[in-house]
């Protein structure tokens, strides 16, 4: 390990020994010094988020939870919410040897992964718009989860909410969001203690080891929950490499009337050589997928980021009737990268690129307070809850390019034949101090919103319907010389309503309008090679209109939903060199998903997407007209401790080119898995073997994923993935 994760690994595991020997103790002293002293009698479950509610349930099957977090409105059942929402569980992740968020998410039929613009960043794409992995929230709150890749060992839960949600979680600082959004829980101490040690390995020879304890102390009140991971080696990409340490320490509270918890973690992340973004010039038609065996990339390409992020989270219980919260976290974050995306000029695969360092730092502060109320008036049952929310983010950057218009003194490669490269000299176009970047952007949000969720005929009817007001200040300061470029400071008010009317206990049919929200966009520096004459103005913040209608069913065994949809968004995109707000996007959609235990021992996952998008009368880049996805999990009734599972990933052709020139082929991708638990002297081993694209398949994975652009990202090749699992 390095010597920062080495140093945070022995503080987190000293803290947790120390709280742990400390409960332990006083939990003996109360039985040993007060034998008369009894607590209240009630049973504990572990509460990600310190709320009265705890987690939701899993669902049969225990892939998906009964429902999650619904914003503002607290976590919920799904069949009691006006909104879509699925939420993956820890179980899900760990069968599936699932590392990053990304993985998880490859699950949802409404989504898909791509990568953002000019690095590595993990970009999920929600109802064929981005979802930046920067604007992920952590236990509700926004900005502090790592920027470009979040390992899943500190994972309980993902959650994913499709469609609008400035309302119900505020306007993603970052500028995504419109189309869904990600929230990602924290393991708890379960209420069994837990100690379980993991050591893997997957193809190309990366070595995998973690960590996982949990206990609870003082008859069960107080939980410590710690994780430690480490990735290192090369990938299943000749060629390529990554080295990934985590370590997080959780610790909870749940009394009588309080309850708390806190998170502290920190992410190291290095990538080398991995597969560049890949653009197509203009004009040519998309070239086969190249080997995805072997990286395209040049051996100096480099991506690292280290991450140090915490939350605290308080609720209390003022009277029956009414319960108030706190939260609030902060994360510290650099960044430092050389990378080299070519761009395939002809249809024999020769390709150019230019060097582009930069370096990043990020300081991110944030925090919300909430009333929650219950009460009745007459035959109407209301639940009440108010918040206010603030957010800030500084940012220091700094970049250095080569020259970009002489082509001999550009990266010249080959797409199927690559070619390494010495590094040209970035010195070309420079922003800032490499060593000593200055601050070049600050955002800062604030927010207050109320709701009502309106409950009649016994609660078979559920109206919702409530407001946010959200103000979003943004700033742009020269690379150079710190002077500020451009500002803005701008409010808006942004409005839900939504219905539920449930025809059985387990059948409800739903309807909401609800809008999306977020600061405006941030001029690039270059398009097509060329600078951007307004590069670094920052845009006015815009609102996007949802309108939504569907049905949600529940069997017992399986669940799932059916909706449709409509959304509208403002599109930015560089004209003439010029970035600028150039047109709409309008979506329309039905989305079917299904999960559960089909019939004993047998699970079933997925679903099927379809969506229409137009932007000018033409299909908007990244977003494929279909998205299916199929998975089982067959707990084998012949062999003891034996299941098998299956997946099927299928995307439809998309465009990488506003104008639907460069139509980019339909893939379809097979996974296959199996594990095995056996007893051992009383204590449990589980051993998992994964194949990930079973075929081999090369194909094009996504494109775009940034306004305006249309870069292809490479899907990975046959990967193996084993791993045993000792829990003790």
């Amino acid at each position: 390990m390095n010597r920062n994760l080495s140093k945070l690994t022995a503080t987190s595991l000293a803290l947790t020994a120390g709280w742990a020997t400390a409960l332990q103790a006083q939990t003996e002293d109360v039985a040993e010094d007060s034998p008369t002293f009894e607590l209240g009698a009630y049973e504990v479950s572990a509460s990600a988020d310190a709320s009265a509610e705890g987690l939701s349930l899993p669902y049969s099957g225990g892939q998906v939870a009964r429902g999650g977090r619904i914003g503002l409105l607290g976590t919920q059942d799904y069949l009691n919410t006006p909104f879509n929402l699925t939420s993956y569980t820890q179980q899900l992740i760990e069968n599936q040897q699932a590392a990053s968020v990304g993985d998880v998410l490859l699950n949802d039929p409404a989504v898909r992964v791509a990568r953002g613009f000019g690095n590595f960043q993990q970009l999920y794409m929600v109802r064929g718009l981005p979802v930046y992995s920067d604007d992920m929230a952590y236990n509700g709150l926004y900005g502090l989860l790592p920027r470009q890749y979040l390992a899943t060992e500190l994972i309980e839960r993902v959650e994913v909410l499709r469609g609008a949600n400035a309302f119900l979680n505020g306007a993603a600082p970052g500028g995504s969001g419109l189309g869904g959004a990600v929230n990602v829980m924290p393991k708890r101490a379960p209420n069994d203690r837990l100690t379980e040690l993991t050591a893997g390995v997957q193809s190309g020879g990366q070595s995998y080891g973690a960590f996982d304890y949990g206990q609870r102390f003082l008859d069960e009140q107080v939980g410590v929950r710690f994780n430690a991971v480490q990735r290192d080696g090369d990938t299943a990409v000749d060629g390529a490499s990554s080295y990934l340490g985590l370590v997080a320490t959780g610790v909870d509270f749940y009394g009588e009337n309080l309850r708390v918890s806190a998170d502290l973690g920190y992410q190291d992340h290095q990538t080398d050589a991995s597969m560049p973004s890949i653009t197509i010039a203009a004009g040519l038609d998309i070239p086969d997928a190249p080997d995805a065996d072997t990286t395209v990339a040049q051996p100096w390409t480099y991506s690292n980021e280290r991450d140090t992020f915490g939350t605290l989270r308080t609720e209390y219980d003022l009277s029956d009737y009414v319960t108030a919260w706190i939260a609030g976290g902060f994360r510290e974050s650099e960044e430092s990268a050389s990378f080299a995306n070519p761009t395939v000029n002809d249809a024999a695969g020769n390709m150019s690129a230019y060097r582009f360092d930069n370096v990043r730092e990020d300081e991110v502060k944030t925090g919300e307070v909430g009333l929650r109320s219950a009460f009745t008036t007459g035959p109407v049952g209301h639940r009440i809850s108010a918040s206010a929310a603030a957010f800030q983010s500084k940012s220091k950057n700094a970049y250095a390019m080569s020259d970009f218009f002489t082509p001999e003194n550009m990266v010249q490669s080959n797409l199927y034949e690559p070619e390494d490269v010495a590094a040209p000299a970035a010195d070309y176009f420079v922003g800032g101090d490499m060593g000593d970047p200055l601050e070049t952007e600050r955002v800062e949000t604030s927010s207050f919103a109320l709701a009502d969720q309106l409950s009649f005929l016994e609660e078979r009817l559920i109206v919702t319907a409530g407001a946010r007001y959200q103000k979003i200040e943004n700033n742009s300061f020269d690379y150079n010389t710190g002077d500020k470029l451009s500002s803005y400071s701008e409010s808006a008010v942004t409005p839900v309503g939504g219905i539920l009317f449930k025809l059985t206990p387990r059948l409800s049919v739903y309807a909401n309008y609800i809008q999306g929200l977020t600061k405006g966009d941030v001029a690039p520096e270059t398009s097509n090679n060329a600078p951007v004459e307004n590069a670094g103005e920052v845009m006015d913040p815009y609102k996007t209109e949802q309108y939504e209608l569907g049905l949600k069913f529940d069997t017992e065994r399986v669940g799932g939903a059916i909706s449709v949809f409509q959304s509208e968004k403002p599109n930015y995109e560089v004209v003439d060199q010029v970035f600028r707000e150039a047109n709409n996007q309008d979506n329309l959609g039905l989305e079917i998903s299904a999960y559960g235990e089909a019939v004993e021992g047998f699970k079933v996952l997925g679903g099927v997407s379809f969506i229409q998008t137009e932007v000018d009368d033409h299909d908007a880049i990244g977003a494929p007209t279909t998205q299916a996805n199929v998975g089982f999990d067959w707990l084998v009734p012949v062999v003891d401790g034996l299941s098998l599972d299956a997946r099927a990933l299928y995307t439809s052709s998309q465009y990488a080119d506003a104008a639907n020139t460069q139509r980019v082929p339909s893939w379809t991708r097979f996974d296959l898995g199996a594990r095995y638990t056996l007893p051992i002297a009383d204590q449990l081993v589980t051993l998992r073997l994964r194949v990930e694209n079973v075929a081999d398949e090369d194909y094009w994975a996504s494109a775009g994923g940034y306004p305006g652009t249309g870069y292809l990202t490479v899907g990975a090749p046959r990967t193996f993935i084993a791993s045993a699992a000792w829990s003790f």
